[in-house]
């Protein structure tokens, strides 16, 4: 592949700086909206009361846990999208996309199927009562909307696959604006709308979620749009092509539940500790947010940029951007990570700024504490996301599941030990997650350089031109 002469080459080249930073930019700004959503949600709920802040991040991961495995799965509809886009095969594209909002849609009854079970979950974590009512409630709204995310996230592939991030980025901006707008009307009861907290919180999640897939909807029902994807004519059931995608989605779908799980698990636990300590780790992972959403643009622009460039048989191309993207993320995450050591409290001002000082120094020097972990872990936290991103893109799914199958119950069985036999607290539950994701980062960067993946596919062998590819039948 040979290295650049220069700074400007490195920048202008087929695959440098100026290439991937042109794809990843709109998404990066695309996630960011949620981020900042996410981030002024956390907040405005903090402004309510102390206990509805802390309700919102287990009910929240529960609701996104149930998430997990259909939305990795119709997600990896990006990379075959990309896939199909490289190899110049715009008609496979549109009935590939439907494939996986037909997944989405049968998502929708289904999430309605958990609302009463919400009571039973919550109390069976052993979570004080004030909080579980708060966080039942939170995760029965939430499952109301459920579906939608799913089949926005097949829409949205439709265009990241294609490179048409700029898309993304509008749609999901303005959904992020609703979302906030209907946060600040609905918790605090402004503008006509009751003052329903918690409640008004999800109420507004619900409604930005649907909105995304009503406005994808009629962007891609215009002709010309039809004409080129098929798009109407590939809304038929095709099942070879339904289960090509659950074969190599699937497990995507199931090292996401995976992970998500056992994060989850460690949610809860933390909040056996105490409503001060879940609340200090629901306001470090708000903070968190903050540099880690961002990356999960960056890491779907890599995967994007390696399906395109693996549907042409250039594996170098696609390294090439892979690496690129890492230096982008890393210099991102170094510097929010020298942030979070240095000047905490400049991201923890917005929390503290509507909040009684002497409710907020209760929980301010634990969170400054576990910012410190985050820094720690951040950076690796990058590397996996970008480098299991770029394998994602190739098809190398059923590694990142033996990996999570793995990596995953360990250190949740860890962590329970140290909480139950060794009366370990938060800081406990800290660590073994920073070892964790730091563990995860290097375990990735190993399998991308090895270069397994250079020689996978998703797409069908007959789309692709001859060459030494082979189907991604192994991992």
């Amino acid at each position: 592949m040979g290295r650049p002469k220069s700074i400007a080459d490195w920048w202008t080249r087929t695959c440098g700086g100026r290439e991937v930073l042109r794809l990843a930019l709109p998404l990066v700004a695309s996630t960011i909206s949620w981020t900042v959503m996410n981030f002024i949600d956390r907040m405005f709920l903090m402004w309510y009361s102390i206990p509805s802040m802390a309700a919102a991040l287990p009910a929240g991961m529960l609701h996104f846990l149930m998430l997990c495995f259909p939305l990795g799965l119709v997600s990896y509809v990006n990379t075959f999208v990309a896939q199909y886009h490289g190899a110049g095969q715009s008609e496979r594209i549109g009935q590939v996309v439907w494939q996986a909002v037909r997944v989405g849609g049968v998502c929708v009854p289904l999430f309605f199927l958990s609302i009463p079970l919400a009571p039973h979950v919550f109390q069976w974590a052993g979570h004080g009562d004030d909080v579980v009512g708060l966080e039942v409630l939170y995760f029965q709204v939430l499952a109301l909307g459920g579906g939608a995310t799913v089949v926005a996230a097949a829409q949205a592939a439709f265009f990241t696959g294609r490179g048409a991030t700029l898309v993304v980025m509008m749609v999901d901006s303005l959904a992020a604006g609703l979302n906030v707008v209907l946060d600040y009307a609905w918790i605090f009861g402004y503008w006509g709308f009751p003052r329903l907290g918690i409640e008004g919180a999800a109420w507004a999640t619900v409604v930005s979620q649907w909105f995304r897939v009503a406005f994808y909807l009629a962007l891609m029902l215009r002709p010309a749009v039809q004409a080129r994807y098929q798009l109407l004519a590939g809304r038929r059931l095709d099942w070879p092509l339904l289960r090509r995608l659950v074969r190599f989605g699937g497990p995507s779908g199931l090292q996401l539940l995976i992970e998500i799980g056992a994060i989850t698990f460690f949610i809860l636990l933390i909040g056996q500790l105490g409503e001060a300590a879940l609340a200090a780790t629901t306001l470090a992972v708000n903070v968190n947010s903050v540099a880690f959403v961002p990356m999960l643009g960056l890491g779907l622009a890599v995967s994007t940029i390696v399906g395109q460039q693996l549907g042409q048989n250039r594996p170098d191309l696609a390294a090439r951007a892979t690496w690129t993207a890492s230096l982008f993320a890393l210099t991102y995450t170094g510097t929010m990570a020298i942030g979070y050591i240095t000047l905490p409290d400049l991201f923890l001002f917005g929390h503290a700024a509507g909040t009684d000082a002497e409710t907020f120094a209760s929980v301010r020097n634990t969170v400054v504490v576990l910012l410190r972990f985050v820094a720690v872990y951040c950076l690796f936290d990058a590397m996996a996301i970008l480098f299991v991103s770029a394998i994602k893109g190739a098809g190398d799914t059923r590694f990142i599941l033996l990996v999570s199958l793995i990596a995953s119950p360990l250190p949740v069985l860890i962590g329970w030990l140290g909480i139950v036999w060794l009366h370990g607290g938060l800081y406990w539950c800290w660590a073994v997650i920073t070892g964790w994701i730091c563990t995860m980062g290097i375990v990735y960067l190993v399998r991308f350089q090895r270069g397994h993946w250079r020689t996978m596919r998703v797409i069908e062998p007959s789309l692709i031109e001859p060459d030494t590819t082979r189907i991604a039948e192994s991992g």
